[in-house]
């Protein structure tokens, strides 16, 4: 069992390498009944929240495993963590990634210096290929989300958030594997076990969401989305993401593509934001009313966001800016 003691840990650990992220006021989302504040995560020295858990994870590495390596299966912002991680605490890295992600992403993993390894046309054909590194080179493997000490990294984003804004209610997150939403989570309702946590999703591929359905870890499709960091599987032994999500989540909203790239224009038209769809999913329910229909229980008045990360291929941004949805 994870618990908020290590959370806390993890902040002492991180903080040398990590940005505290400011917390700043929405005002094209909030009215006289609800004031919107947005967590920017796409502020990190890697423009996105991973590098919290990547940083926990390899620090407490010893020599010995530095130097043989570390290596994960990643969409883009789990894998520039790990080599932006590596680097700064003197390990190699290598990343293994599905032909899906984007390429802007894979050149800026390629240019923090990790070794790149495209392999198969799925995250789970990705995971393949690192389990046969991990088997041949023992390598360290540090997967994207569900680790402990990557969950307990990202978590530290609850403490700086409540450090900020105690009264706060209700937090809106992206969810994918469930690091990022339960770790969080975590925090939170050991914080306050009133806060209200929701998770957002793309409707193409959304693996969490079916395996809540299903009471068990479920294989999806893997689907092209704007929300591509929210995409892949959560694990067919999954060890600690899924109960923490089934167990803190209180609602979980699922979104269009069309309704996602509502949300990067929203954020970039009135906030002034560069966000990539997983960063803007949250904003999406509160500028498309009728999605709110979904939940059990109204938005509370004091309500957190988290843009978790800006690392989006900008011709794809300016063509979403122009009102299309790439394919």
């Amino acid at each position: 069992m994870l618990n908020l003691k290590q959370i806390y840990h993890a902040r002492s650990r991180i903080a040398p390498h990590v940005t505290y992220t400011p917390l700043v006021p929405a005002p094209s989302l909030s009215n006289s009944n609800r004031e919107v504040r947005l967590k920017l995560e796409t502020t990190q020295p890697i423009g996105a929240f991973k590098l919290r858990g990547a940083i926990n994870a390899v620090s407490q590495l010893n020599d010995n495993q530095k130097q043989k390596g570390v290596v994960c299966a990643s969409t883009g912002n789990h894998g520039r963590a790990i080599a932006f991680a590596a680097t700064r605490l003197g390990a190699k890295a290598t990343v293994c990634m599905s032909s899906l992600v984007p390429d802007n992403k894979v050149q800026a993993i390629r240019a923090l210096g990790a070794d790149i390894r495209i392999h198969g046309n799925s995250q789970d054909e990705a995971q393949q290929l690192v389990e046969q590194l991990v088997a041949e080179h023992d390598m360290t493997e540090i997967p994207p989300f569900d680790h402990a000490d990557v969950v307990c990294g990202q978590g530290t984003i609850a403490l700086e958030l409540f450090e900020t804004w105690p009264q706060v209610d209700t937090i809106l997150i992206g969810l994918s594997g469930g690091g990022l939403l339960g770790g969080i989570a975590l925090a939170a309702n050991s914080i306050n076990p009133d806060v209200r946590i929701i998770g957002l999703s793309p409707q193409r591929g959304a693996a969490m969401a079916a395996s809540l359905s299903a009471g068990k870890e479920t294989e999806v499709e893997e689907l092209p989305t704007l929300a591509d960091s929210l995409g892949g599987g959560i694990g067919t032994h999954n060890r600690y993401t899924f109960d923490l999500v089934k167990t803190y989540m209180d609602d979980l909203i699922l979104l269009t593509e069309q309704q996602i790239a509502n949300a990067m224009r929203h954020l970039y038209y009135q906030e002034a934001l560069v966000s990539e769809g997983a960063g803007a999913v949250g904003v999406a329910p509160l500028i498309e009313p009728a999605l709110l229909d979904q939940l059990k229980q109204p938005l509370g008045r004091n309500v957190a966001i988290i843009v978790s990360g800006k690392n989006v291929d900008m011709r794809d941004f300016t063509s979403i800016m122009r009102g299309d949805i790439p394919k």
